[in-house]
């Protein structure tokens, strides 16, 4: 059986993790929610670094965990990324690789036919040859953080497990690094689990979440899908909205536009550079959706779609409504005010024109 079985049931004072899980074989699968939901407990019990006796883990047909085997920790083919690097201040970046894979000795050895050619792979994927004379205090913490990430697919594991990797970088870093993360995203074959609790990561990043509420799984499912549920248990606030996987499909040079083409329509957005027909990512948030009864001209926004309503909602005020409608087979969110809805007469099924206000292109 392929993808990860993971099943673990802890009981602590003040805290008890319960999860039954099914995950994809291949892509980033990010497990989602507030501090203290059992992120990183959750992940913990995958790598071995905590014990649920009565715990069952498969990865990709291979039993890592059940009630009459236990795979420690350095033999289970794994590659984790904390927080902080936790690199070796005496030693170059090349120094820390290479203690990494020793470290290993014979749990790396024995997935990796070639480690050096796979540490040479991992230089190249994370851009990191510039920096590997450096020791760890001249780097940035962005680049600190790649090269962890480098010291973790120099061992060519079967499962990357990511702890919160952007948790300790200010803004600027964690835009540096973001674009290493979708290059990892694209070139690894391999599962992914990737830890967080912040929104723009996981809809920049994730295929798959898994939306974890005091140490419950309480919705799983691919990304758009997930995001796109009226009774999404988790509450996002300001950061409700869909993720759209798109193509490009035109560019205007004279105003720095492109369009992008998405199940059931297309969208005008800012220029990120990309060449026509690749793939990228669109965020919409429910903030940015408006809805009206018919077309609209002689306005400011430029992307204006029919769509229709498919369910409706109470959202975290009284004052306002969340409607979940579709543009084709793509779903769309859109946040405004029960007095609005009602003034329009919205009802399930019904045909509307929704104006989109912003769109962010994130990948």
């Amino acid at each position: 059986m392929g993808g990860i079985q993971a099943r673990f049931k802890l009981d602590w004072p003040g805290f008890g993790l319960d999860v039954d899980l099914d995950l994809p074989a291949r892509g980033v699968t990010a497990l989602f929610g507030h501090s203290g939901s059992g992120k990183t407990t959750l992940l913990r019990c995958i790598a071995g670094l905590e014990r649920a006796p009565q715990g069952r883990l498969t990865v990709n047909g291979a039993v890592w965990q059940d009630d009459t085997h236990w795979l420690p920790t350095h033999q289970r083919p794994l590659g984790y990324v904390f927080q902080e690097a936790s690199l070796f201040p005496h030693l170059t970046v090349l120094g820390n690789l290479r203690y990494g894979l020793q470290r290993s000795g014979g749990s790396a050895m024995q997935h990796t036919t070639d480690p050096n050619a796979a540490l040479e792979a991992a230089i190249e994927l994370l851009g990191i040859r510039p920096l590997l004379e450096r020791k760890p205090d001249r780097l940035s913490g962005g680049e600190r953080q790649r090269v962890s990430m480098a010291r973790a697919l120099a061992l060519r594991p079967r499962l990357l497990l990511m702890d919160e990797p952007l948790a300790a970088l200010d803004h600027q870093r964690k835009q540096e690094i973001l674009p290493y993360l979708e290059r990892l995203h694209r070139a690894l074959d391999i599962p992914v689990l990737y830890v967080s609790h912040a929104p723009d990561e996981v809809a920049r990043l994730a295929d798959h979440i898994v939306v974890l509420e005091a140490g419950r799984a309480v919705a799983t499912g691919a990304l758009t899908e997930t995001l796109a549920r009226l009774d999404l248990p988790i509450q996002l606030g300001e950061d409700v909205g869909v993720v759209l996987d798109a193509v490009v499909g035109e560019r205007d040079a004279a105003w720095h536009l492109a369009r992008v083409e998405f199940p059931g329509g297309s969208l005008w957005v800012r220029d990120g550079g990309h060449a026509l027909g690749d793939p990228v990512r669109v965020r919409i948030l429910a903030r940015d959706v408006s809805i009206a009864l018919q077309p609209v001209t002689g306005t400011s926004i430029q992307n204006c779609l029919p769509a229709t309503v498919e369910q409706m909602a109470g959202d975290h005020h009284p004052a306002l409504s969340l409607l979940r409608l579709h543009v084709g087979p793509s779903p769309l969110l859109a946040r405004l005010t029960q007095r609005s809805a009602s003034g329009l007469g919205l009802v399930p099924g019904m045909p509307v024109w929704v104006q989109i206000k912003a769109v962010a292109l994130i990948g």
